[in-house]
């Protein structure tokens, strides 16, 4: 295009600067930046809009600064495109009053806030747990006349649910419906998760019901998450119920319906069928991937069956999944409490030599160890060995 007569305008460089930054390429976009200023081709909000965006995923909160300060002197206003991407990165951050701040700006150059501006400083707050601040974000929300939308739920319910505040989600979830706002599969898994995660497995279910009384048809990961509930309430014959019920709606098992299937036998103790539903997910075109390796695994260990779960990390090597940390970690847990101490040495050098560390439980058990009077030579020397 610089070649012949057509010359790349505005629209063209505001293109490519913003496919660079999206790429994470910003410091070729800068530069592109440059290029078009000198040649004489002013920058818009746009231009501004996509290099801020860019340099915020890189928290280079001085050129940030930089830019913002151009804009202003070469008089280009800030839109709301600006001020959101701003206050997503500062709650992505965890900068919810830096967040905060830029919102009151905004609202004192007399650019509304929108919706989405507003789902993400909630958001920003519940990520801190600030639950009560979320709730007074949204409540202005209200009180302004912002369009609240069925992601403004969302975003609370979950907050309340990961704090375990299950009613303070439920009233939101009443409130909702009240509204004339139709919860969504978003809305019902988050809810249903966090009933089971509570214990409150009828409650669950009751929704799971009602979700469906109402036309929201559930997903596998619905169904997963109630039949995680159901298996750690040791409901088996509840379980198998809402097995049939995916059968019967075509809904294939997945790697994570049978790790919940997996670990919800093992706390069970009952290991011998755990594992026999592990051997037959090839059958049944399944591979197993880490996690499922590690749950039972965990299951033999618990079960005192060491041997049986150290043969099961050889072998999951065989079949081409490398154990990560936390399966190193939950495996020398188990040799250690089944007093399998020179074992679980072995498999604790093994473990950094493949450059994972041990987490507090591990730590916890060997600190144990070393108090007692009797300590396992070989544990002993693993420790005392110089750096």
């Amino acid at each position: 295009m610089e070649e012949g007569a057509c010359k790349p305008d505005i629209v063209i460089y505001n293109t490519i600067i913003d496919s660079l930054c999206k790429d994470t390429l910003v410091a070729d976009g800068l530069n592109l930046f440059s290029e078009m200023k000198s040649k004489g081709i002013a920058p818009d909000v746009m231009t501004y809009n996509s290099l801020i965006h860019g340099v915020c995923k890189l928290q280079d909160w001085k050129e940030v600064t930089r830019l913002l300060n151009e804009m202003v002197s070469k008089h280009i206003f800030s839109d709301v495109y600006t001020f959101n991407v701003l206050v997503d990165t500062f709650c992505k951050e965890g900068m919810v009053q830096e967040a905060r701040s830029i919102v009151e700006m905004k609202t004192q150059r007399d650019i509304k806030p929108d919706t989405i501006m507003y789902n993400t400083l909630i958001d920003g707050c519940c990520l801190r747990g600030e639950m009560d601040e979320a709730k007074k974000v949204f409540d202005v929300m209200l009180r302004k006349g912002c369009m609240v939308d069925a992601r403004s739920y969302n975003i609370l319910i979950n907050g309340y649910c990961k704090l375990k505040r299950i009613d303070d989600a439920r009233m939101l979830f009443l409130e909702m419906c009240h509204r004339g706002i139709v919860p969504n599969l978003v809305t019902y898994n988050t809810l249903i998760d966090g009933f089971c995660k509570m214990g409150r497995i009828q409650d669950a279910h009751n929704l799971f019901s009602q979700m469906q009384a109402f036309g929201q048809r559930p997903d596998i990961h619905t169904y997963s998450i109630l039949l995680d509930g159901l298996c750690k309430k040791q409901q088996f014959p509840k379980a198998v119920e809402l097995l049939e019920e995916m059968e019967g709606r075509k809904l294939d098992f997945n790697i994570v319906t049978s790790s919940i299937l997996i670990e919800g036998l093992c706390i069970a103790k009952k290991v011998e069928f755990a594992w026999d539903l592990l051997c037959s997910l090839s059958i049944r075109g399944i591979q197993p991937d880490v996690r499922t390796y590690t749950i039972m695994i965990n299951g033999f260990c618990n079960g005192g069956l060491t041997f049986e779960a150290e043969n099961l990390l050889r072998k999951m090597e065989e079949k081409g999944c490398s154990p990560d940390g936390c399966t190193y970690n939950t495996i020398i847990c188990g040799l250690i409490n089944n007093n399998e101490t020179s074992r679980a040495v072995r498999l604790i050098e093994e473990m950094v030599e493949r450059g994972f560390s041990a987490d507090a439980s591990t730590t916890e058990l060997v600190i144990n160890l070393l108090s007692k009077d009797k300590v396992d030579p070989a544990l002993l020397a693993f420790i005392e060995r110089p750096c």
